[in-house]
């Protein structure tokens, strides 16, 4: 079993800055592949980021892609998500997720991932 733990979230102002956290345990998740999605007020979850064990390949939605950057710490067995430049519409609860089996193409699809936390909430005033 695996278990991810959110933290970092919090109240920011349009411009801001925030890095999120993801810490995981259980036996032989730090070679999982890892991702963030965000669920905002009244919209479905969505992707934010992924990256694979390597650290090598990441992943990011087209409205995150130059502001937010994911990176991993396998000897943690941690995962985080700088977060710059944010804006009001980045407001959402955070969700860390890790997928076992992580097949190419997929990264952007929540049904890859076969664990989730309980999430994190941003809110980015303006």
């Amino acid at each position: 079993q695996v278990q991810l733990v959110e933290s970092g979230g919090g109240l920011v102002q349009a411009g801001g800055s925030l890095t999120l956290s993801c810490a995981a345990s259980g036996r032989t998740s730090s070679s999982y592949a890892k991702g963030w999605f965000r669920q905002g007020p009244g919209k479905e979850r969505e992707f934010v980021a992924a990256i694979r064990w390597s650290g090598r390949n990441t992943y990011y939605a087209d409205s995150v892609k130059g502001r937010f950057t994911i990176s991993r710490d396998n000897a943690k067995n941690t995962v985080y998500l700088q977060m710059n430049s944010l804006k009001p519409e980045d407001t959402a609860v955070y969700y860390c997720a890790a997928a076992s089996v992580l097949n190419y193409g997929l990264e952007r699809s929540s049904n890859s991932y076969n664990y989730w936390g309980q999430g994190t909430q941003v809110t980015v005033s303006s």
